[in-house]
């Protein structure tokens, strides 16, 4: 059945009520064009009722427009001060063909952009908007300046890696049953994402204004994909992925300084739980070692900060899961688990969010005694920090899961 929707009436303090007139979508004279579409939802984020798709992508920050992918310009790139991306595409949908198409075209999006680092979304974000390397967190600590970069970035590379996206379509309405839409979203398995299909209605209003009148027309919560979970620090080989001579030259040799400082680390470290898997070196400025939580939602984070010659700890979660119960389970046991980290361990809270850490300044990292210094002490608390937490986080996520079933 087709959806039917009344028509606005504005009632002003005095005079007769007023039937709004909406601009039309499909050309002509005074017609509403993509690109305005485009420019309302960048300056005006909030008009997406993103609430009622998926609650967990609410509150994203603008970030660019026309956001280049191998796949083409995304029209809206927004993420959440959690780090979770959100794609939006404006069309204005003549047929069901031209439907299918802007379909697909935004899961390739998507799929391109699962294939992207933190510092490949950085490099185009910098070079779309004509502002330095760090122009996305920048924007994004506007809007909330409490953002911690470490955490962001990790949060950021965990959606990336498992495609955990809100994609929304914004247009002039749909005409197809919404089935043959999930249908066509389940024949592309491999990302977990949220998706929403909006209509944009926008009505004239009296003395030259406009009123946008917004409203979800599906969205699929949950949809069953075949999703593959790769252990942190482990990747699919992409034969057409970006190769390093289409990477800026500072950004390949800052990524060459970070992955030689992880592959010198990894040879130093000895784990004594035969179960942990091994990263490989990233080319970041963090290494992740993954912990049993369903959908890889729990993780120990190991960190270098070369400003602040710092190389750390702490355990790691994704916002409203199994592993963020995990965490929080073992932080209100740190009467025992305190002192079986030993060392400077320390029980802090950031952001709302109980933090199991640890950290060390042994001098200069670019100089070898002080780098050597680091990696023993690094190794022995990666080590300590992996048999104290992964079986309790383990443990955790049995008993929330249990709970639920």
């Amino acid at each position: 059945m087709t959806r039917q929707h009344a028509t606005p009436l504005f009632i002003p303090t005095s005079g007769s009520a007023v039937t709004l007139a909406p601009l039309s979508l499909h050309g002509g004279d005074g017609a509403v064009l993509e690109d305005e579409i485009q420019a309302l939802v960048h300056a005006h984020p909030t008009i997406l009722p993103i609430g009622e798709i998926d609650p967990t992508f609410a509150g994203p920050v603008p970030i660019c427009r026309e956001l280049m992918t191998p796949a083409g310009p995304i029209d809206n790139f927004m993420v959440t001060p959690s780090g979770l991306p959100v794609l939006v595409e404006c069309k204005l949908w003549r047929n069901a063909e031209a439907r299918r198409e802007v379909v697909g075209q935004i899961l390739d999006y998507a799929k391109e952009l699962a294939r992207f680092t933190v510092s490949d979304l950085q490099r185009e974000t910098s070079r779309r908007l004509g502002l330095g390397p760090t122009a996305l967190l920048d924007l994004v600590r506007v809007a909330d300046p409490t953002v911690d970069e470490i955490q962001f970035n990790d949060a950021l590379t965990a959606n990336l890696r498992r495609g955990r996206f809100l994609l929304l379509i914004v247009g002039d309405g749909i005409r197809e049953r919404v089935e043959s839409i999930a249908e066509y979203l389940q024949a592309h398995a491999g990302l977990h994402f949220s998706f929403g299909l909006v209509e944009m209605p926008i009505y004239a209003m009296p003395g030259g204004g406009r009123l946008v009148a917004p409203r979800v027309l599906a969205h699929t919560n949950v949809i069953t994909r075949t999703v593959v979970a790769l252990p942190d620090g482990h990747g699919l080989l992409a034969e057409d992925a970006a190769t390093e001579a289409e990477i800026d030259p500072d950004t390949v040799a800052l990524g060459d300084a970070r992955q030689q400082f992880w592959t010198d680390f990894l040879q130093v470290l000895r784990l004594d739980d035969p179960e942990q898997s091994m990263p490989r070196p990233p080319r970041q400025g963090y290494i992740a070692f993954g912990f049993p939580a369903p959908s890889g939602t729990s993780w120990l984070t190991v960190y270098r900060d070369m400003r602040n010659n710092e190389v750390g700890l702490f355990l790691s979660s994704q916002r409203d899961t199994v592993g963020e119960y995990a965490m929080q389970v073992v932080a209100e046991d740190w009467e025992t688990v305190g002192p079986l980290l030993g060392g400077t361990a320390q029980r802090t809270e950031k952001n709302g969010r109980p933090r199991i850490m640890d950290s060390l300044r042994p001098g200069p990292l670019d100089q070898a005694e002080p780098r050597a210094a680091a990696f023993a002490w690094l190794a022995e608390r990666t080590n300590t920090f992996i048999n104290v937490l992964r079986p309790r986080v383990r443990s955790a996520a049995a008993d929330y899961q249990a709970r639920g079933d």
